[in-house]
C-alpha cells in the first residue's frame, strides 16, 4: 500500500504554522497523538530538522505503515502502540519529561476509512467491527447484539444527535431477534428501511450516518479517552509549549473548546483588585474560535470539510 496516495493530511501547512515557534529550536520534542499513516508527521520532521517525534496511535496498521513512512528520520522518531489516553506513560517511557508540541487529529483514520473490512464505512458492506484497536475491544456488532433498545437508544442521542435514536434503536432489536447483525450493510438496510420517506427527503447525510458515528464512538470510548487525554497533554507542555486539535463532529469540538478556554481563563476570585501571578491563566488561545478549511482544500481534500481546529499554548507554569 503507498501511503502517500491514500492519505492527504488534513490542514498540514495550518498545523506547521501553529506550532512552529515552539519547534525551531534543536532538541525539540513533539507528540503526534494520533500517528496515522504519518502524513502530519513527516511533514514536521523534514521541516525542523532538530526534532524528535514521539508517534502514538492504538491502530497497528497505522503504526506499521507510519513506520515505514518515517524510517528515513531513523532514532529521530519513537512509535508507540497505546491510546493517547497513555501519553503522559509513552512520553515518560520515551525518556521525555516535557514536550514542546503536541498534535491531535481526531477521529477515524483515512487507512480505517479505506480499508474496507473495518467496518467504519456505511457505504461498503463489511464486518461490523470499527475497533480502531483490532488487537482489543468491544466490535460494533457485539454492541448491535447486547445493548439493550435503552442504551442503544442513549448512545444514539448522545454520540449520534440522531433525532430518530429511538426508532433505529426499536428496529434493531425487533431484526436481531430474527437473525443476527453482523455486517454493515445490513445494518444500513435495515436503517434506510427504518426512515420514512419524508425524513430521507429532507435530510442532507445518509439515514445511516449518525449511527455509525455513535457506533464507533462507542467501540472506541472516543470521548471518554479525550476527556481523559486533554489534561494530560496539557500538563506535558513546556512554557511555550503548542498543542493544536482537530476534531470533526460537535462532541469533540465542545470538549476541546472547554478544556481550552478552563485553561485559559483567570482563577482569581472575583472582585480582586489585582490579579496575582498564580491566578494567572496557564494557556493562551492562538485561534479565534474553531478554524475550518478553505474552500480549495476542501475540494482538493472532501475529509477536510467537517474538519475543526483549536489551538493554544503555554503561557504559564502551574501554581
Amino acid at each position: 500500500m503507498d501511503t502517500p496516495d491514500i492519505h492527504t493530511p488534513v490542514l498540514l501547512e495550518r498545523c506547521i504554522e501553529l506550532l512552529a515557534p515552539a519547534l525551531e529550536h534543536d532538541g525539540a520534542v513533539v507528540v503526534d497523538a494520533t500517528e496515522g499513516m504519518g502524513g502530519h508527521s513527516e511533514a514536521l520532521l523534514s521541516r525542523f530538522p532538530g526534532v524528535r517525534l514521539i508517534g502514538l496511535d492504538r491502530d497497528t496498521d497505522a503504526l506499521r505503515l507510519a513506520g515505514a513512512r518515517l524510517s528515513p528520520f531513523g532514532d529521530r522518531v519513537s512509535l508507540v502502540h497505546t491510546v493517547y489516553d497513555g501519553i503522559a506513560r509513552a512520553v515518560a517511557d520515551c525518556g521525555v519529561r516535557r514536550v514542546d508540541g503536541i498534535l491531535f487529529d481526531l477521529g477515524v483514520s483515512s487507512l480505517q476509512l479505506d480499508e474496507a473490512d473495518r467496518g467504519f464505512a456505511y457505504s461498503r458492506d463489511a464486518p461490523l467491527d470499527m475497533r480502531m484497536d483490532q488487537t482489543a475491544g468491544t466490535t460494533a456488532a457485539e454492541i448491535v447484539a447486547t445493548y439493550s433498545e435503552g442504551n442503544l437508544r442513549r448512545i444514539f442521542e448522545r454520540y449520534g444527535e440522531e433525532k430518530l435514536a429511538g426508532r433505529y434503536a426499536r428496529a434493531i432489536v425487533d431484526a436481531r431477534s430474527r437473525a443476527p447483525l453482523t455486517r454493515s450493510g445490513e445494518l444500513v438496510d435495515l436503517l434506510v428501511s427504518a426512515t420514512p420517506a419524508a425524513v430521507q427527503r429532507e435530510r442532507s447525510g445518509h439515514p445511516a450516518k449518525r449511527v455509525f458515528q455513535a457506533l464507533r464512538i462507542e467501540v472506541n470510548a472516543e470521548l471518554a479517552v479525550l476527556e481523559r487525554t486533554m489534561p494530560d497533554a496539557l500538563d506535558l507542555l513546556r512554557v511555550g509549549g503548542r498543542i493544536v486539535v482537530m476534531s470533526y463532529q460537535s462532541l469533540e469540538d465542545r470538549l476541546v473548546k472547554r478544556v481550552f478556554a478552563d485553561a485559559a481563563k483567570s482563577t482569581a476570585p472575583s472582585g480582586l483588585p489585582v490579579e496575582l501571578p498564580e491566578h494567572a491563566p496557564r494557556f493562551r488561545l492562538l485561534t479565534k474560535g474553531a478554524e475550518l478549511a478553505s474552500e480549495e482544500e476542501r475540494a482538493r481534500n472532501p475529509r477536510a470539510t467537517p474538519v475543526r481546529l483549536r489551538a493554544a499554548e503555554r503561557v504559564r507554569e502551574a501554581s
